[in-house]
C-alpha cells in the first residue's frame, strides 16, 4: 500500500522542508510514502474564498484516482491519540483495498467537492497549525503509527 501526503502549495519554509523529508526518509523503511503538491493559485485577489476553494478542488481531485481512499487533514475531524491512530492505519493497510492518501487543504480549507468525495477526515489536534507545519506534523505522526505497529521504541508511552 502506498501512502500520499497530498498538499495545496509547495513547502517554502527550510525547516517544515527538511523536517518533512527527515520523516518521508524514515517512513520508506516501513512504505511507500509520497509528497504531491498541486500548485498554489496565483492572482486570486478578486476571488472569494468559496471560489478559491473550489479552484482548488479541482486540482486536488485531480490528482486521485477511484481506488484511493481519501482522509482530509480536517479541524472538524475524528481526533486521534497516537495508538489510536496507528490502529486506525493498521486497519487500513490490512483492508488493502487502494492506497492512502492524506490531504492539506489551503488556507480556507476544502471545498464541499472534496469533502464529497473523502472517506473521512481527521484533526490532529483542537488547535489550528499552519498548513505548512501540518505537513510535518502529520508526517512524524505517520512514522510515530509504524513504529508503534512494529513495536519499536520511538513511542514511549
Amino acid at each position: 500500500m502506498n501512502i500520499t501526503l497530498l498538499t495545496v502549495g509547495k513547502t517554502d519554509v527550510p525547516w517544515v522542508r527538511d523536517s518533512l523529508a527527515l520523516y518521508a526518509a524514515r517512513l520508506s523503511h516501513y512504505t511507500h510514502f509520497a509528497i504531491s503538491e498541486i500548485p498554489q493559485l496565483k492572482n486570486v485577489s478578486a476571488l472569494s474564498r468559496e471560489q478559491i476553494k473550489e479552484k482548488e478542488a479541482a486540482l486536488l481531485l485531480g490528482k486521485l484516482r477511484p481506488t484511493d481512499e481519501v482522509w482530509l487533514l480536517d479541524e472538524r475531524g475524528k481526533q486521534y491519540g497516537s495508538v489510536e491512530f496507528a490502529s486506525f492505519l493498521e486497519g487500513r493497510m490490512s483492508r488493502g483495498r487502494g492506497d492512502l492518501v492524506f490531504v492539506v487543504g489551503g488556507a480556507y480549507g476544502f471545498a464541499q467537492e472534496v469533502y464529497d468525495r473523502a472517506t473521512g477526515c481527521i484533526s490532529l489536534s483542537k488547535m489550528t497549525f499552519s498548513h505548512q507545519m501540518v505537513r510535518t506534523i502529520f508526517a512524524e505522526q505517520l512514522y510515530r503509527a509504524f513504529t508503534i505497529i512494529w513495536g519499536e521504541p520511538y513511542h514511549n508511552a
